[in-house]
């Protein structure tokens, strides 16, 4: 059986490895006024950030069309037997249940929608190991199997470095934003149960950097191998500067670099800075 891995453009996986590893991508967009642009195809997180600094008003985002859905799954089924759908948090976005939605749609074509209930490149690792199977000829049984096991020890932690952003998408009220703004809090996000929820509240970047070291440390420090990725909104430099410091701390993990594209840059903001991993 020929298998096929799909994600969407919020795992924000590189092209060239996307192409290395035959990973099909569907995007997600962002609509700045009556522009509408698809992430990763008509619009790079760099290009974003610039934008976003020229509007007064935060751009809206939007899942990918159901129709996109199936006629990507129609496509794919011309040259595979399978295909495993892996998508963002289903506590965020409705991309996931459409994949479901248009896997009832299909024929010819056996769809897996799977659930990351996480985003990034978090999402991402989940993409690039059931490339790795299917490229292997391994079944999407057995492939999904292996993202079960993985989803046990997946991790990732992220820091909001501007609460106004959080709180002009509606994510935080303006009083909190205020009063945060006054006392430098940085707050500490992960996911739960498949949505985004606060962590810790700490009082400084720095401090907040070390925090999420922390709670690294508590996985990392056991000496087993693992994989890694320091996620950055339009921070390249203090994400290659603090990748090189844990390098040399954990010789055994792999460390990447990605970014908060334009999707989830909307509602994180410029400046946010993030860790994720998982054990092999």
């Amino acid at each position: 059986m020929k298998t096929a891995i799909l994600t969407d453009s919020t795992a924000y996986i590189p092209q060239d490895i996307r192409e290395k590893l035959h990973i099909h991508m569907i995007p997600l967009s962002v609509v700045f006024g009556n522009e509408t642009y698809r992430e990763e195809v008509d619009i790079h997180a760099d290009e974003f950030y610039e934008q976003v600094k020229k509007h007064h008003q935060l751009p809206t985002t939007s899942q990918p069309p159901l129709g996109l859905f199936v006629e990507t799954f129609e496509k794919l089924s011309k040259d595979y037997d399978a295909v495993i759908s892996i998508h963002l948090s289903s506590g965020i976005s409705g991309t996931y249940q459409g994949a479901v939605s248009a896997a009832n749609m299909v024929e010819g074509i056996k769809v897996y929608p799977y659930d990351s209930e996480i985003s990034c490149m978090a999402q991402g690792f989940y993409v690039m190991e059931a490339a790795k199977m299917a490229l292997e000829g391994k079944s999407p049984e057995e492939i999904i199997a292996r993202l079960d096991e993985m989803k046990k020890t997946v991790r990732a932690y992220f820091m909001v470095d501007d609460l106004s952003h959080l709180q002009r998408g509606g994510r935080l009220s303006g009083a909190q934003a205020f009063i945060g703004s006054l006392l430098q809090v940085k707050p500490l996000l992960h996911f739960v149960d498949k949505v985004i929820v606060p962590f810790e509240k700490i009082r400084t970047r720095k401090k907040a950097i070390k925090r999420i070291e922390e709670l690294f440390a508590e996985d990392a420090s056991t000496g087993v191998p693992m994989k890694a990725v320091v996620i950055h909104a339009n921070r390249l430099e203090e994400a290659e500067a603090w990748k090189n410091e844990l390098a040399q701390t954990y010789p055994h993990v792999e460390f990447m670099i990605s970014y908060f594209g334009p999707v989830i840059g909307t509602h994180l903001g410029e400046g946010a800075l993030g860790l994720g991993w998982y054990k092999l």
